[in-house]
């Protein structure tokens, strides 16, 4: 029989799985937001625990991007699984966020009857969901071309800065949402969340630019 493993080996080994365990504990706290959104509809009777859950479940999700990631550049222990795992693992989170925020659920009859143009208490309208989904498809597909040739084509630092922009801005608007900016005297807050809903929105199409424009010289 061999020798046994050493325990500085084994930790080695433990080590090295721990970031892959945080991009899939990230999955899981996704499935759990999208889980707690489906109970809350504005405007009608609504568990006064949804969205505030739904806010941590979303920050817990960010946090294990943030460690994932330096966890195993620290550790050198980059894997392939982390490659494809990890930002498979981002868009779910944040696509997710982007389609539910903009969904019926944060429609406001109040403002869909008197006939206003911002009738999303989340500040979130399809259009948006449209340019968010049109950028990740765009450099989704750029960096699988880059990739298939052999060019590494990780991501730079206009995405971690849309990433991090993405994951402050989603709970703040929950939490907007559920002090209400449609209250007396919280007027104020609707524009707050609508300046951040378009700050993301531009930041995070303008942030595919660099992709694409150093996608073409990769490939060329």
């Amino acid at each position: 029989m061999g020798a046994e493993p050493s325990p500085a080996t084994l930790y080695d080994m433990q080590r090295k799985n721990i970031p892959n365990a945080l991009t899939m504990l990230r999955l899981v706290f996704a499935a759990a937001f999208f889980a707690v959104l489906q109970n809350y509809r504005y405007g009608q009777d609504n568990a006064a625990w949804v969205l505030p859950v739904a806010a941590v479940l979303f920050v817990l999700a960010a946090v294990t991007d943030a460690l994932d990631g330096h966890l195993a550049r620290k550790w050198e222990v980059v894997s392939k699984f982390g490659r494809i795992m990890d930002p498979f693992c981002d868009k779910i989170l944040v696509l997710g966020a982007v389609i539910y925020l903009g969904s019926p659920r944060f429609l406001d009859p109040g403002a869909v009857a008197d006939g206003s143009v911002r009738t999303m208490i989340s500040g979130v309208y399809p259009w948006m969901v449209v340019l968010v989904l049109a950028r990740e498809l765009l450099v989704t597909g750029i960096r699988g071309e880059v990739e298939k040739a052999g060019i590494s084509f990780g991501a730079n630092w206009y995405g971690k800065l849309k990433m991090i922009l993405q994951s402050v801005v989603v709970p703040v608007v929950l939490v907007i949402v559920m002090i209400d900016p449609n209250r007396d005297g919280y007027a104020w807050l609707g524009w707050t969340r609508d300046a951040l809903v378009y700050l993301t929105v531009v930041v995070t199409v303008l942030s595919g630019l660099p992709y694409a424009t150093a996608g073409a010289k990769a490939l060329r």
